[in-house]
């Protein structure tokens, strides 16, 4: 019996993928990336200014102790910042117009593109409460006003802190995996057809679950790129965001069928 979306329609096709398919849609990134590199660096260079500004925010607001989860949180959103890059990697394989404003009249023209994007910044917003709400229950007022070097202290030197990084680590995980295995494949899904975007998390969750070892693999490779980005103060984002956007592209393209084409009669 075939499934169907909420519109009528029959439901994506998921595919098996492997390692090799992982690979080599980083390969493909890179291409794109050098490709039409003015589109990746531009959008990389936004996100790492983001970053940079928000943390220097942080600082000048006196709650420096929000660094380190805004700083993981860009795991979380990173998908919907990198949907002109998706757009761009669909154009270079159809060979269509890679005009500036034939690309965001694509992605912001899409509703779902919008939906999945609010998405993302509900789970951001989770994560903050639940980081607050683990300083107040490990650390009380204390933890939250005290000055950074004493925060590092009390984080990595006492039996509360160690159970507070602990626990919102583990939290924070479980989060980018759900996360991860809502939009790795969603995102492009709504971006290329018309397809609400419930079906197109579902769709992503089956891939996920279909493919968990290529799957995993991507999402290290994710988790190592933004941790490099972090580690150089936001600046390898100029460069980790055009490939790792220019990938999911292609790594949907090999764990999604293509569209079958409506049957016509002689």
């Amino acid at each position: 019996m075939e499934t169907q979306t909420l519109s009528g329609k029959q439901d994506p096709v998921v595919r098996r993928i492997t390692t090799s398919d992982v690979i080599d849609a980083l390969a493909r990134g890179v291409r794109d990336f050098q490709a039409a590199p003015l589109y990746g660096l531009v959008l990389g260079g936004i996100c790492a200014l983001i970053g940079i500004a928000v943390i220097a925010t942080l600082f000048f607001a006196g709650m420096p102790y929000f660094a380190y989860p805004i700083a993981a949180g860009f795991a979380l959103v990173c998908p919907s910042l990198a949907a002109m890059l998706y757009e761009v990697s669909r154009r270079l394989e159809r060979g269509d117009d890679l005009s500036f404003g034939a690309i965001l009249r694509t992605v912001t023209g899409r509703s779902e593109v919008r939906w999945m994007g609010f998405m993302t910044i509900f789970v951001l917003i989770m994560w903050m409460y639940q980081v607050r709400l683990l300083m107040a229950l490990f650390l009380g007022y204390s933890g939250m006003s005290a000055t950074l070097p004493a925060f590092i202290h009390t984080v990595l030197t006492t039996t509360p802190g160690l159970m507070f990084l602990l626990v919102g680590n583990v939290i924070g995980t479980i989060l980018s995996i759900v996360l991860f295995s809502l939009s790795v494949v969603s995102f492009p899904l709504v971006l290329e057809r018309d397809v609400d975007f419930v079906t197109a998390m579902i769709t992503s969750v089956r891939a996920v679950t279909l493919n968990p070892r290529p799957m995993l693999l991507f999402g290290l490779i994710i988790g190592v790129f933004l941790l490099l980005s972090v580690l150089t103060g936001f600046l390898g984002l100029v460069f980790a965001m055009p490939i790792l956007g220019h990938a999911t592209w292609h790594l949907y393209r090999k764990a999604v069928a293509p569209e079958a084409l409506p049957a016509t009669r002689d």
